[in-house]
């Protein structure tokens, strides 16, 4: 096992006959629309697999509901995607489950499970050299205190910042919008000062959110050059590619196949998704997965 927690060596090794092994299948989870920003690296990341993609669009937002329930919610996703989707790899790519139900995920399955929580987390460790890291999120992210705590096991201080009102502009769309500018300036100069009342040094910026990656241009060109700023989407695709062993091919001729299932709103999935995806998304298949 791989310290993102996936066995690779089914799919970096030839078998006995000389022959290749099949591509995996990576299922990616998310309560809706962001985690197709992590999928969307992981496309770019490793063309060679196949994806499955779910989205429980009818029970968000998961930031609202009890730890009980959220984990219910989940481990019924994960078990749609292993068990009747056949994925070899689960992705929760959705920070509130990741938060408050990651164990229950991994006691549900068979399959190894990776959260961006932890992702996060590992790439924060990799970049700080201060040992301080600030972590922009969701109020329900925020709440768990998961970052705070996976951060203080690796080492790290960390001091979370709630952006509640991000989400909603960037699927209004208003990716550069002064809006969102002005909001953004707000929550990054309450961050900078919470950060000067604590005596902290930080050199790392994590983005908690699957939507934020669509905002890291603005929030690069809003924080001091000393800051660097991790995308969980984009260092979530990376820790993937490491556990399976798959090399960086971006310029890769294969086109991935995906398929998209969400749980309601497929119209809305289709047109908002592709906005999060970064390409069109053509089908989106409705799935009941109960209350």
């Amino acid at each position: 096992m791989t310290a993102a927690g996936f066995d690779s060596t089914p799919h970096s090794e030839t078998t006995e006959s000389g022959a290749q092994p099949s591509a995996p299948s990576i299922g990616v989870f998310d309560s809706g629309f962001g985690g197709l920003t992590v999928l969307r690296s992981l496309l770019e990341r490793i063309p060679s697999a196949s994806y499955t993609y779910l989205g429980d669009t009818a029970r968000l937002p998961y930031g609202a509901k009890s730890q009980a329930t959220v984990a219910r919610y989940a481990v019924s996703s994960a078990k749609f995607l292993v068990e009747e989707q056949g994925a070899e790899y689960l992705v929760i790519a959705c920070n509130t489950a990741s938060a408050l139900a990651l164990d229950e995920i991994r006691a549900s399955v068979s399959v190894p499970v990776l959260g961006v929580v932890e992702t996060g987390a590992n790439a924060a460790q990799a970049s700080s050299r201060t040992g301080d890291v600030l972590v922009v999120a969701t109020a329900a992210t925020v709440e768990s205190h998961a970052y705070a705590a996976a951060c203080r096991e690796r080492g790290l201080r960390a001091l979370e910042k709630a952006c509640p009102l991000l989400v909603p502009l960037v699927e209004e769309g208003w990716i550069d919008h002064p809006v969102t500018r002005e909001v953004l300036s707000i929550y990054l100069s309450e961050l900078m000062q919470q950060t000067h009342d604590a005596g902290l040094m930080p050199d790392t910026l994590v983005l908690g959110c699957t939507h934020y990656p669509l905002l890291r241009p603005l929030i690069e060109r809003s924080v001091p050059a000393s800051l660097h700023v991790i995308d969980s989407a984009e260092v979530t695709a990376a820790q993937v590619a490491e556990a399976l062993c798959a090399p960086k091919d971006t310029a890769s001729a294969v086109k991935p196949a995906s398929r998209f299932f969400a749980t309601d709103s497929v119209s809305k999935f289709r047109a908002l998704g592709s906005r999060f995806l970064g390409r069109p998304i053509e089908g989106v298949e409705l799935v009941n997965l109960g209350g």
